[in-house]
């Protein structure tokens, strides 16, 4: 398989060659060359597999030509063995239609974990015996960073360089990373919101003689490898309530469309996939261009569901390469033109072809803690405020007797106060997370500048490429 940039000016890469890189050198992302497909014998013989095999024959054809079968299962197997349920994510059924699939059994709760603790161990893969030191930058709403730092830390050959947005992530997420001490672990708390803390990271990435000299690598949804690896749940979701003999709709929680995406491809390999629900919240600029094709940056509210605060959604060029007929010239300058603007409308084209697909719904505060007390009072689950989005976006889609799977994307621990608020029960963490509360923290607050970050990335990297 290989992979080419959403912008047509990178140089093609296997996958090892795109992993390592994360961003293209165009500022585009990558995609591979075409979207395998699975015969609907191969999606039903899913089925009777556990995570681990359904893993390694989704991922195969996208892996080809670097990794075989018997090296990703090996991956897939350390991976995964650090999840906390044997189904590592297992579908609850809500009500007659409605399911959740509880993607938060990893090491910090939360869907990134899925993907990032594979790709830890396959950057670990590609850099062993080789001289080169991988650096890597990564902006997160929350969660990526966690994940990625569990993933990451005290890896030979890589330093790690999350940046948050300081005070804009909840205190769980922070202390998930913060209290992380291995040498290779830098911690910068933003003076901005996501959105800055992004733009920051592209911008590193998009200056060709820093990213060269250190090497840099990316953890984000950017990262192809890890928004493959969130593609198998669809799969092992939809075939385990009648797939591929009843089509399944997914709600899925985002701001940043990575996750959704991946629902996306699914369906592009053959999976039959009846709705896919985009829910945001009230920085609802994925909505407004789904439903209107306005895809322009409004100001960013704060909200209980932190991770989905982003007004720019990387992701979602992705889409808008595949919809619009795979011209890597075309997408360079519609992008171009946000990039220059803030503001964008879809072509006709790339309408027609989302809303074959795609339904989207934005929700409120209120209606999120609505669905939190509906969660807990008739069916007696918990669920984060992330995931009450989802379920909300869910529950008003309309999809008659289609199963309806909403993607738990976060552990309710990870946001005891608005849940307290909403249910009036405050979920307490996992054992496995043990005294996070009682351990050292360590970061760096710094300004929303490009000469800051990359002056404290130059001065904390352990080794140059």
């Amino acid at each position: 398989m290989q992979y080419h940039s959403t912008r047509g000016g990178a140089p093609v890469l296997d996958f090892r060659g795109a992993t390592l890189a994360g961003l293209a050198k165009d500022g585009g992302l990558y995609v591979p060359d075409h979207w395998p497909e699975l015969t609907r014998d191969e999606i039903a013989a899913l089925a009777g597999l556990d995570y681990i095999e359904t893993a390694v024959r989704v991922m195969a054809p996208f892996t080809a030509g670097t990794l075989d079968e018997t090296a990703l299962r090996t991956l897939c197997q350390a991976a995964y063995g650090r999840f906390a349920h044997a189904a590592v994510t297992p579908l609850v059924q809500l009500d007659a239609n409605h399911w959740l699939l509880e993607l938060f059994h990893g090491p910090t709760l939360a869907f990134k974990d899925v993907a990032l603790q594979l790709l830890g161990l396959m950057f670990e893969r590609f850099l062993s015996g080789g001289d080169t030191h991988l650096t890597v930058i990564g902006a997160t709403s929350g969660d990526t960073g966690s994940a990625a730092i569990d993933a990451l830390a005290g890896r030979a050959g890589i330093d790690i360089f999350m940046l948050h947005p300081l005070g804009r992530v909840s205190e769980v997420q922070r202390r998930q990373m913060t209290t992380v001490l291995a040498p290779n672990v830098h911690n910068i708390a933003v003076e901005g919101n996501f959105d800055d803390a992004q733009a920051l990271v592209k911008a590193m990435f998009n200056a060709p003689d820093f990213a060269q000299r250190f090497s840099l690598g990316a953890v984000n949804s950017i990262n192809w490898a890890r928004l493959m690896a969130q593609i198998v749940y669809y799969f092992y979701a939809a075939t385990r309530l009648g797939a591929p003999d009843r089509a399944v709709a997914f709600s899925v929680p985002t701001g940043n469309f990575g996750d959704v995406f991946a629902g996306y491809v699914a369906a592009r390999m053959g999976l039959p996939i009846a709705r896919l629900i985009v829910a945001t919240n009230v920085n609802d600029i994925l909505h407004r261009a789904l439903a209107r094709g306005d895809y322009s940056v409004g100001s960013l509210t704060p909200t209980a569901a932190p991770s989905m605060d982003i007004q720019v959604s990387s992701n979602f060029e992705r889409l808008l390469f595949d919809l619009g007929g795979r011209d890597g010239a075309a997408t360079a300058a519609q992008m171009a033109g946000f990039e220059a603007t803030k503001a964008m409308t879809l072509t006709r084209e790339q309408r027609a072809g989302a809303a074959a697909l795609f339904h989207s719904d934005r929700v409120d505060a209120d209606d999120m803690a609505t669905a939190m007390r509906w969660a807990r009072e008739a069916c007696g689950h918990v669920i984060d405020p992330h995931s009450a989005i989802g379920l909300t976006a869910a529950r008003r889609a309309g999809l008659g007797d289609t199963p309806v799977v909403t993607l738990a994307t976060a552990h309710p621990a990870k946001f005891r106060d608005a849940v307290e608020q909403a249910t009036g029960v405050r979920p307490a963490l996992p054992p496995r997370v043990g005294d996070l509360f009682a351990r050292q923290e360590r970061y760096t607050t710094m300004p929303a500048t490009l000469a800051a970050i990359t002056d404290y990335v130059a001065a904390h990297a352990r080794s140059r490429a």
